[in-house]
């Protein structure tokens, strides 16, 4: 699968750099004193300087539960899932829907988690029982 980029805003780069690096484990890219790019997960960041400014009446609805829009994240194998909840839990992170198994028992069955960066940008980590229903209808 071909990695996707994709860049937002951030109001402090060293938070930024913090988060994504220490925290969820991403490898520090390019930089210059108004962004910085990170490897997360194959995929390519890019965080800016500027005001993200995340609008709390932005939701949307999945399985019964108000998560925040827009968001990005990335779908991790079902072990690297759990490590990366507890890293999270353990560093006491405030999360917007906690770590939780969703679609049980369905077609896309997956475990899921939303959190917020420094900078209010919306995060969710997600992994599917079988890698194969990533795209089930």
């Amino acid at each position: 699968m071909p990695a996707f980029h994709y860049a937002f805003l951030v109001r402090e780069l060293a938070a930024t750099r913090n988060f994504y690096v220490d925290l969820i484990g991403c490898k520090e890219g390019r930089s210059a004193p108004t962004w910085v790019d990170f490897d997360f997960f194959g995929h390519q960041l890019s965080a800016h300087l500027g005001d993200p400014s995340l609008n709390p009446a932005n939701l949307g609805l999945v399985d019964g539960k108000q998560v925040p829009m827009p968001h990005f994240g990335a779908i991790l194998e079902w072990a690297e899932f759990d490590s990366l909840a507890k890293r999270l839990q353990l560093a006491g992170v405030a999360f917007v829907l906690p770590p939780q198994v969703r679609f049980e028992g369905q077609a896309g069955e997956q475990a899921t988690m939303f959190l917020l960066d420094p900078s209010g940008n919306a995060l969710e980590f997600k992994a599917f029982r079988a890698a194969a229903q990533v795209f089930a209808a």
